[in-house]
């Protein structure tokens, strides 16, 4: 056997070997990552779902409150409930207002939940009215001229004449609304009641999530408070074949690496400063990710600086300053949540479109009172993508606040309209830079900061520049620094 073959065969067991360990290890690992985004796209829906309830709780809330208005300032309702007379007016009442608020289903029922006035039938007058449980929202079986439908309602209650009357309205829970939730068109979600015989498990779903919901049949037994299910499943066979085309490509990957490795032996061998070049590259990518990740943590660590102190000192304004801070803290892990979404596709795509600068600046800063803001009122949107706005607006607040070095001063930020621009301007009265720290200030690498990574700035630029914006600087040493960004108008 010639030298060369038995090389090429020795070349092909040590690299073939590891290669199809390393291969089979990312083959499991990418299985595994593709069943559990799965699962995890079935949770946001769900978590998509019980925000939409809550909205919808709050329009139903917004429309009652404009029905117990427009009853407050009836003189016809207020006279006809004291003299008892013009019953005829009370009947229809429910009706008009349910279909002025916008409602498609209401009753007023009295004290004792006897219907008062139906918006759907006039004979519903003395029933028992339908039930829906306070804090939230209650699926209510209702009945129509045309049969019973499914609606999402709420309570409330209003003082007419001296009488307490109370209201029940909500909107229909059909098949628009059922489509509207199911936003992801490889899920489904479907509505299950206790009547339902749909109820059961299909045999073809891979995964059910449910979220349960107080259910009431008015039309049957409108005092009885039951369980409902919104469900979101999807289909096994679906995520049988994701789980089957990574099989595949997997093995024509080993096949195809398997050749190049075979066939480039010698190339490789000469190119050994490749691998070299590809763990620099690496170390950047690592030290931008760090730097922003950073960023992004600043503000929930400012926060629970904040909290722990409040908990030490004045332990009774916890809740108030938690609940004022709060946007801080989910608006910075949404910043990290899309950083991570953005690093993990390597080749991030901003989306320009048309951004409130004033709103980025605020989500920014937040409620964090060691930066000033003067921002003028009624600027124009830019054309920027607003998470590239917030790392530029973030790095520049965070290298101000360094310059101060821990001393008395002051970090501002302002805005104000240019001729087709927004200007963003970052003040700070730190220590400035000379000429010479100036010049190299936007070089990659290039800190005067102990454990900084030099990145801030050269990111910064670079984030501008990408947005078809300017950066310009005014600085002096011991007078601090003024940093202005220029973003076109969209």
């Amino acid at each position: 056997m010639k030298f060369r073959t038995r090389l090429l065969i020795a070349f092909g067991v040590v690299v073939m070997v590891p290669l199809l360990v390393f291969g089979l290890g990312i083959r499991t690992a990418m299985s595994r990552r593709v069943a559990a985004e799965y699962e995890e796209r079935i949770n946001l829906l769900v978590g998509v779902i019980r925000a939409d309830l809550v909205r919808e709780e709050d329009r139903i809330s917004a429309r009652l409150r404009a029905v117990k208005d427009r009853m407050v300032a009836d003189n016809r309702l207020r006279s006809a409930v004291l003299r008892g007379d013009d019953r005829a007016y009370i009947l229809d009442y429910a009706g008009d207002a349910m279909r002025l608020a916008g409602l498609d289903f209401l009753q007023i029922q009295n004290g004792d939940r006897r219907v008062v006035s139906s918006g759907h039938f006039r004979n519903e007058f003395d029933r028992f009215g339908a039930f829906a449980t306070p804090g939230g929202v209650t699926l209510i079986r209702a009945a129509t001229a045309e049969g019973p439908f499914l609606v999402i309602a709420r309570p409330d209650t209003v003082h007419v004449a001296g009488q307490v009357f109370d209201l029940v309205g909500g909107i229909a829970a059909d098949s628009a609304y059922l489509a509207r939730l199911a936003s992801d068109p490889d899920f489904g979600v479907a509505l299950h009641v206790p009547s339902d015989s749909t109820s059961a498990a299909s045999s073809d779903s891979a995964a059910q999530v449910v979220v349960p919901l107080p259910y009431v049949n008015a039309v049957d037994e409108p005092n009885r408070i039951q369980l409902a299910q919104i469900v979101v499943s999807h289909n096994s066979g679906l995520l049988a074949a994701l789980l089957q085309n990574i099989n595949l490509w997997f093995g024509v990957a080993i096949l195809v690496a398997a050749l190049a490795a075979l066939l480039l032996a010698s190339w490789l061998s000469t190119r050994i400063s490749a691998p070299v070049e590809a763990r620099i590259a690496i170390g950047d990518l690592a030290r931008q990710v760090n730097h922003d990740v950073k960023n992004g943590l600043a503000p929930l660590r400012n926060v629970f600086r904040h909290l722990i102190q409040v908990a030490r000192d004045t332990p009774a304004e916890l809740p108030q300053v938690f609940a004022e801070r709060q946007g801080t803290v989910e608006s910075s892990i949404t910043y990290l949540e899309t950083l991570a979404a953005n690093y993990a596709k390597l080749s991030p795509q901003s989306e320009r479109k048309a951004t409130d600068v004033n709103a980025v600046v605020r989500e920014t800063i937040g409620a964090s009172g060691a930066v000033r803001t003067k921002l003028a009122e009624g600027l124009p949107p830019v054309s920027a993508d607003a998470l590239v706005l917030r790392r530029v607006i973030e790095n520049l607040v965070s290298n101000a606040l360094d310059s101060l070095d821990g001393k008395a001063g002051t970090v501002t930020v302002t805005t104000e309209g240019g001729k087709g621009v927004v200007r963003i301007a970052v003040r700070d009265t730190g220590r400035g830079m000379s000429k010479a720290e100036l010049d190299r200030a936007f070089n990659d690498f290039y800190t005067t900061k102990a454990g900084g990574t030099g990145l801030g700035l050269s990111i910064v630029r670079r984030l501008v520049l990408d947005s078809n914006g300017s950066l310009d600087v005014e600085t002096e040493p011991g007078k601090g620094s003024m940093f202005v960004v220029e973003i076109p108008v969209q």
